[in-house]
């Protein structure tokens, strides 16, 4: 359930990402990775933890491997629970040998978003929507569970 709700919730804000894409951003190429807010780091390894990742424009022909890029900002993230922002800020001895120095990740409520590709406050921008989106989307399907099962006392596998 939740793989399917992180595809949906970059499908739905993908118009305004397009929209951000084609208006503001100075490139049109963008790579996203979301991670399982359910594994924490002494859970799991950085790959078991990504849930979802999406690649936007030609990757081939990208002008740096924005895919890493994104991938390290949201470890950075993720190791931290919190935007790499603050990490890169106000917490710059935490950073390790293969970190990125570039920020554009973002938390919400323990769901951690990175992207990559285009300015920094906009791959946050892109961060802030997925995380947002994901988050009630999930809220958007426990009501349906409780509907469906009122009487319940967890939620149904």
């Amino acid at each position: 359930m939740h793989e399917q709700l992180a595809r949906e919730a970059v499908e739905l804000v993908m118009p305004a990402i397009s929209e951000l894409l084609s208006k503001y951003a100075k490139r049109k190429d963008l790579h996203i990775v979301v991670m399982d807010p359910r594994v924490k780091p002494w859970e799991g390894s950085f790959d078991e933890a990504v849930l979802h990742e999406r690649s936007v424009g030609e990757s081939d022909k990208w002008e740096h491997d924005y895919r890493g890029i994104a991938r390290s900002k949201a470890k950075q993230a993720w190791r931290n629970g919190q935007a790499n922002i603050i990490t890169q800020m106000l917490a710059p001895a935490t950073l390790e040998s293969e970190d990125t120095i570039f920020w554009g990740s973002f938390e919400y409520y323990g769901v951690i978003v990175a992207a990559s590709g285009i300015e920094p406050w906009f791959d946050m921008l892109v961060s802030a929507w997925v995380a947002t989106a994901l988050q009630q989307l999930a809220q958007h399907k426990v009501q349906q569970l409780k509907t469906e099962h009122p009487n319940a006392g967890f939620l149904p596998t």
